[in-house]
């Protein structure tokens, strides 16, 4: 039985935390999207679909002018809008439709809370539940700005002054991550695997995608804020920790493809 549905742009490494999140709770849950260039040829609606003729003439669907990303007018059915009151994606929903859940990490919560019973993601207790809702927090800082950042980027229009504020707060979160996981293998919270790891990962996975982008770096004469070799020397534990979720047999079928694509992407500018 699905026990989460959601709508969303396609591929989104923000999307793997739930993914990964029902992997490991062992929990299924139903994906519908598209490229982010598609998704203004979509309805956008519990039952997410690409647009018929008939639906341009439907009194409960709603034209909205686009959100940053899309560029274009975007269908929307009263009933994703009433449940969905930002009207953004990633969207997920309870089974019937009628309860909406919004932004990546409270789509992440839902789907630990869901599968609790088959594996406990999200603390044992009330206080390491909230320390690990911290890290999910404290990833938001960093992951507005690496959006910031990324959308610059595929706009060819980022300045110096975008990726050094993307680096500062990409900075701030490695280290906070780095010194949790002092003396730790296991986890960011007390040593155990749990949604803050999930998020972790998925957060450093989304800053990664600027090596789709490093032509436009090169002529903009920018950095990268993504590289691993140099993170790993300043964030050892961190570092360390990302690589081994990478490799990881519940993280792997969503962040090998994702990081293989980058990599290939990587590869052939360097051999330009």
């Amino acid at each position: 039985m699905v026990a989460l549905r959601m709508f969303s742009y396609l591929p989104n490494p923000r999307l793997m935390k739930a993914t990964i999140a029902a992997r490991l709770c062992e929990i299924e849950i139903d994906i519908r999207g598209d490229k982010a260039d598609n998704l203004s040829d979509w309805l956008w609606d519990f039952d997410a679909r690409p647009l018929v003729n008939s639906d341009y003439d439907r009194t409960d669907v709603v034209s909205k002018s686009a959100h940053t990303g899309f560029g274009k007018k975007l269908y929307k059915t009263e009933q994703f809008l009433m449940a969905q009151p930002f009207g953004t994606v990633p969207a997920a929903f309870s089974p019937d439709g009628t309860v909406g859940i919004w932004e990546s990490n409270s789509i992440l919560r839902a789907v630990a809370r869901l599968g609790c019973t088959s594996k406990n993601l999200y603390g044992a207790d009330a206080y390491e539940a909230s320390r690990i809702d911290s890290f999910l927090d404290s990833a938001l800082v960093f992951a507005r700005q690496s959006q910031i950042y990324l959308l610059a980027l595929s706009k060819s229009d980022c300045t110096i002054e975008i990726q050094k504020e993307t680096a500062r707060c990409f900075d701030i979160f490695l280290r906070g991550v780095d010194s949790a996981l002092a003396g730790s293998v296991h986890g960011i919270v007390n040593n155990k695997l749990s949604i803050a790891d999930i998020c972790f990962v998925c957060e450093v996975c989304q800053v990664s995608r600027e090596r789709a982008h490093l032509k436009t770096i090169s002529e903009n004469r920018l950095y990268r804020v993504y590289d691993f070799d140099a993170l790993s020397l300043e964030f050892p534990n961190a570092m360390s920790h990302f690589d081994r979720l990478c490799k990881n047999e519940f993280f792997s079928p969503d962040i090998d493809p994702l990081m293989s694509k980058l990599a290939k992407r990587e590869k052939d500018f360097n051999n330009v």
